[in-house]
């Protein structure tokens, strides 16, 4: 691992012009840098006919920690968070069926069918009890997977969070009840940087031409996001009336400026959870993980090491 992180240094600084060019080898290789310094692997399994790709890392003596990511998003959006935690703990941050490098299932993306797909995911890789946490969608899936599978979650952590009618609408409600077009979903060249914008207070920084490379991947997956979205939306799941049923320590971590899903989502949650502990963190917005990687990281592992 340190030969090819060094000669993935090498390409980096030796080939700026070719990489500023290619930047699918830009990007490729930016992963791997952040796997190698994450500890993480890139895996991959079969689960009822699907192939599901995975980054897994850390001692496999170590609890479990399984990483779910949010709508139109993938398993990249937890590299440099993990980097904080495969030290003690061993994580998994999947691809969700239809996201990412997993294949795309006929039928249904609802949260519903995919809490079961997971279930039959944690099945397959013989994992019968973690520490479950999940972004936006994915915290809405790792929820409602904590509802139905009590015994299997040892402790439960929702950053921003779906499922939940906050008292506060936030502006992407409000913008899809006037008729605009969904921000989460690019359709134009323009549109890449005004989700960065829409889903963080300060977006990362990205090279011009691999955001562009970013933008144009994202424009091909439309279709396929509006589909998923339009299921979401016809076919909820409300999580206040499972939330009773989760057993395990929750924290809910907010960002105060999420425009997607409102902080004021806590106000409904956390009356209803038996375990709960709050966290809002200023100036971030919808993805704390990416936006602030190290200190989401650490006010989680804060969490885990207080349920010893």
């Amino acid at each position: 691992m340190k030969k090819l992180l060094f000669a993935l240094l090498l390409l980096l600084s030796g080939s700026a012009a070719t990489l500023y060019f290619v930047p699918a080898t830009q990007l490729a290789s930016l992963r791997l840098i952040e796997q190698y310094r994450a500890g993480l692997s890139h895996e991959q399994l079969s689960v009822h006919n699907l192939n599901i790709h995975y980054y897994q890392g850390g001692p496999s003596s170590g609890e479990t920690l399984v990483l779910l990511h949010g709508f139109a998003a993938d398993k990249d959006n937890w590299l440099r968070f993990s980097r904080h935690l495969t030290q003690d703990y061993r994580v998994i941050a999947l691809d969700l069926p239809g996201f990412g490098d997993s294949d795309l299932p006929p039928g249904s993306y609802d949260v519903g069918t995919q809490t079961e797909r997971l279930a039959d995911i944690l099945d397959a890789m013989g994992i019968q009890q973690a520490h479950v946490l999940g972004n936006s969608m994915g915290g809405q899936i790792a929820a409602l997977f904590a509802a139905r599978y009590p015994d299997r979650v040892r402790s439960l952590a929702l950053f921003a969070n779906a499922g939940i009618d906050s008292p506060h609408e936030s502006e992407l409600h409000r913008l899809l009840m006037s008729g605009a077009p969904n921000p989460l979903v690019v359709k134009q060249p323009q549109d890449f940087d005004k989700l960065l914008h829409f889903v963080f207070v300060e977006p990362p920084y990205l090279p011009e031409s691999l955001k562009r490379y970013l933008g144009e991947r994202s424009m091909a997956k439309a279709a396929h996001y509006d589909l998923v979205f339009k299921q979401l939306v016809e076919r909820p799941v409300p999580l206040a009336p499972e939330l009773a049923k989760i057993q395990a320590p929750t924290l809910l971590l907010w960002g105060r400026q999420d425009r997607v899903l409102d902080v004021s989502s806590i106000e409904v949650m956390q009356p209803l959870l038996s375990k709960p502990s709050v966290v809002i963190m200023d100036n971030v917005g919808h993805a704390p993980m990416l936006e602030r990687p190290e200190e989401s990281a650490l006010l989680y592992r804060k969490f885990l090491e207080g349920l010893k």
